[in-house]
């Protein structure tokens, strides 16, 4: 294969859950470079509409549809849009979720319940719902938005920490059961600058963290999408069930 087919993604069609922001917004950017006609799906529907403008001026095809990945008709609804207005579906980011730290003793089930909801339950069911169209198109790959808590260690981070080990190893599973058609991995981020961490980072922290990082800087958006691009493209067509941490070669985290 050439390298300016190792990357191509011309035709092939795209959703990215949370894509109007952040991580989501780079990896949708990066994948309609590579080709990709995109579908940003975000309850933001002013940022997704905005995005999908920049997106056309690239030379594919954008859609904006309001989705929320806690609801299952929603998901459902996505899909069948993308169908309608693209005839098929070949990649899928399932780059939304959430959680964050929380004490056990001040926390509910309820609270837990959620973390998984936003970041195992959603992915599993999108898939599910992409699975046959990528098999029907014969070319299918997944990619969910794990994290370093995944397998960090630190305290009030039993729910989202949790969740985020059960992506991995569900993407692991889920590899024998979509292929050999469709592909599944999972990219954990170490420490982003993105909204999100922006919130709870100060310098002490960002010091912190960066004694333990070889690449002496904290993580963007644009290099999580790299990964993103990496498993989505034909580059990779024999990578199913990984996880690939992207962290700058080392470990970050907020205690």
């Amino acid at each position: 294969m050439k390298i300016n087919e190792l990357f191509n993604l011309k035709d092939k069609v795209a959703i990215v859950t949370g894509g109007a922001d952040g991580i989501g917004k780079a990896t949708a950017l990066l994948l309609a470079d590579a080709g990709a006609n995109i579908v940003i799906a975000d309850l933001n529907m002013e940022k997704a509409e905005i995005l999908c403008k920049e997106i056309e001026q690239i030379g594919v095809r954008a859609l904006a549809v309001k989705c929320n990945i806690l609801e299952d008709q929603s998901l459902v609804d996505l899909v069948d849009t993308t169908i309608k207005a693209f005839g098929t579906i070949n990649i899928l980011i399932n780059n939304a979720g959430g959680g964050g730290r929380e004490n056990p003793f001040k926390i509910t089930v309820d609270d837990i319940r959620r973390d998984y909801e936003l970041n195992v339950f959603s992915a599993w069911r999108l898939s599910q719902l992409c699975v046959p169209h990528m098999k029907k198109s014969g070319y299918g790959s997944i990619v969910v938005t794990s994290s370093m808590s995944s397998k960090n260690a630190s305290p009030n981070m039993s729910g989202y920490g949790g969740s985020k080990a059960s992506v991995n190893h569900m993407v692991a599973n889920l590899a024998f059961d979509f292929g050999p058609e469709v592909r599944i991995n999972a990219v954990g981020p170490g420490a982003t600058r993105t909204a999100a961490l922006a919130t709870v980072l100060t310098p002490e922290i960002e010091e912190k963290m960066l004694e333990h990082t070889p690449i002496k800087r904290l993580g963007t958006a644009d290099d999580i999408a790299g990964a993103m691009l990496y498993l989505a493209a034909p580059i990779s067509t024999w990578v199913s069930g990984q996880t690939i941490f992207v962290n700058g070669g080392g470990v970050q985290t907020l205690d």
